[in-house]
């Protein structure tokens, strides 16, 4: 890839992602998924590019949250095994099912994710004693849903494990930091499946993550979530319908 605008576009696409993925614990593959899908790149294609890039900007968040102090390994331990056979099962369906039937199915539920994301933020989570049940679940169905719509893992979550009533700052350390080992699996499926051919935007992506993740524990710690999450709401709703119009022949 030549560096035009297409490459500073990626690069900034990485950057603004990765800098919301680091205050929210969410969205960095929902934003680089849906952008992608919106200009014509096959699902599995996607997700690949979007999986591999977040091997290293997931690694780099990881560290930026265990040196602030964001980790609780309690909550690693209890959704990163599970989250990981979800990766891997996800992208086994996602890689052998054809791109173009199942291209309008991740356009929705992108749609979806930008929909919770956003109701997530209008409505306020009620204070609930901390939970463990059910955290195995959680991180396969995260995993397997991240996997297929090329992200998820962060909006389902890390939502569902603060709304069942643990600290916020530790959840979006935790589900960062064990985002990466669910990455690793993901991608390593993708690729065994479908190559390494056409994944050339990688490169711009992880370089825009790279810059920004430094910054993703001091970010989580300072952000103002509830604004966060309603503009990366309405932006993922948005070119998701876009990418449903294209397909159905409407744009």
């Amino acid at each position: 890839m030549e560096f035009g605008p297409e490459f500073w576009t990626f690069v900034a696409i990485g950057v603004f992602a990765q800098l919301v993925d680091g205050a929210l614990g969410m969205a960095f593959g929902v934003i680089g998924s849906t952008v992608l899908m919106s200009t014509g790149v096959a699902p599995a294609q996607a997700s690949a590019m979007i999986h591999i890039a977040e091997i290293f900007t997931t690694a780099a968040s990881g560290i930026s949250h265990y040196v602030n102090k964001n980790v609780s390994w309690t909550i690693v331990k209890r959704i990163a095994i599970p989250g990981v056979l979800g990766g891997i099962f996800g992208a086994t369906i996602l890689a052998n099912i054809d791109g173009k039937l199942i291209a309008p199915f991740v356009s929705a539920y992108l749609l979806l994710v930008g929909v919770f994301i956003l109701v997530r933020a209008i409505r306020a989570f009620a204070v609930v004693e901390a939970s463990r049940r059910g955290m195995p679940v959680i991180g396969f169905a995260g995993g397997t849903l991240d996997a297929i719509g090329g992200g998820g893992w962060g909006p389902l979550v890390t939502s569902t494990l603060i709304g069942t009533g643990h600290v916020p700052r530790y959840v979006i350390g935790s589900v960062s930091l064990t985002e990466f080992f669910v990455t690793v699996a993901t991608s390593a499926t993708l690729v065994l499946h479908i190559g390494w051919a056409d994944l050339t935007p990688v490169i711009p992506l992880v370089l825009g993550g790279l810059i920004a993740a430094p910054f993703a524990g001091l970010i989580a710690r300072f952000a103002p979530t509830r604004i966060l999450m309603v503009v990366v709401g309405l932006l993922v709703i948005g070119l998701a319908l876009r990418s449903l119009l294209r397909y159905f022949g409407v744009l």
